[in-house]
């Protein structure tokens, strides 16, 4: 397992924690942007990585759509 594993698994489990549903498209959008670069200068492993991670967070962001959480 990389930094850049690491750094996903903190940012979602975050991101999970504070129940901020906007902020999964935000974070996977930020991983879009930041994988066009990278892909251009032909630096493929991390690149596809930050596209694996955005989808992770757009799934995440539809089951949370699909399962709201009850607010107390």
């Amino acid at each position: 397992m990389k930094v850049q594993d690491l750094i996903f698994f903190l940012v979602y489990i975050g991101l999970i924690v504070s129940r901020k549903r906007i902020w999964f498209v935000w974070a996977g959008l930020i991983c879009l942007m930041l994988a066009i670069p990278l892909f251009s200068f032909w630096i493929f492993f991390t690149a596809e990585r930050l596209t694996w991670y955005a989808a992770a967070f757009f799934l995440a962001y539809v089951i949370s759509l699909v399962w709201p959480h009850k607010v107390q």
